[in-house]
């Protein structure tokens, strides 16, 4: 068992006010408005620490790299916002793999990203 550090709190709290995939900049900027000495390593540390814990997971978004978000959500995909350049989650999903792969393919799993402007933004 892992003990609760505050740092690690820290990171768990950003992701539950910003329910939403975040990157390792945006864990360390919201992080250290509740914890002003977090750092970087220590941000990569606890992520890999929550991953492997089962409490985040990665997402690959095709150009920030590598997100994090909380887990226990079901199936979603993401909308990135070309404008703030944040990632939202879309719940749900309205892609029927049997119907979309060619004869033959065997999905094992997918992953959507859609690309605009934000209603945030828009405005």
């Amino acid at each position: 068992m892992r003990r609760n550090t505050t740092q690690r709190m820290a990171i768990e709290e950003v992701f539950r006010q910003n329910d939403r995939p975040l990157g390792v900049d945006e864990v360390l900027a919201y992080g250290r408005k509740l914890v002003e000495s977090l750092n970087q390593a220590t941000v990569y540390r606890n992520l890999k620490l929550l991953v492997d814990d089962g409490r985040l997971k990665r997402v690959t978004h095709p150009s920030l790299g590598t997100m994090y978000e909380r887990t226990g959500k079901g199936h979603h995909h993401h909308f990135y916002c070309r404008a703030c350049n944040h990632a939202y989650e879309l719940p749900g999903c309205a892609l029927n793999e049997d119907e979309i792969a060619p004869d033959g393919f065997v999905v094992e799993d997918h992953d959507v990203f859609l690309f605009g402007i934000c209603p945030s933004c828009v405005r």
